[in-house]
């Protein structure tokens, strides 16, 4: 991890570190090629010309970064996690209904399988 991303980690507000860390280990699970890097203020996982984009807010953990198709059936379960944009905003009293294998599927449409 660069040192960009890693002061960026490091200035997480402990209420949101688990569930940022969470986020962060499945997609470097699912894809332990990603390159972490800084875009736009916040840790960006990069494959090949795919991006997702990881922002920890005053809400929890944000996730950015793919068609709006992609990501329908995850939205259709969780419709309260996501915004008129796309993004999927996930507060950590959230987290427990959503399991690792349906952000896995949220992080494979943004990055590739």
């Amino acid at each position: 991890m660069d040192a960009a991303v890693q002061a960026y980690v490091d200035a997480i507000d402990p209420a949101f570190r688990p569930l940022f860390d969470r986020v962060h280990a499945l997609i470097l699970a699912t894809h332990p090629d990603a390159a972490v890097v800084i875009s736009y203020g916040m840790p960006t996982y990069r494959v090949g010309r795919s991006r997702l984009h990881v922002g920890v807010w005053r809400h929890g953990v944000s996730l950015y970064g793919w068609g709006q198709e992609a990501v329908a059936a995850f939205a259709g379960r969780h419709p309260g996690l996501r915004t008129s944009k796309g993004t999927i905003q996930l507060r950590p009293e959230d987290a427990d209904a959503v399991s690792d294998d349906e952000l896995c599927d949220v992080i494979r449409a943004a990055l590739g399988s």
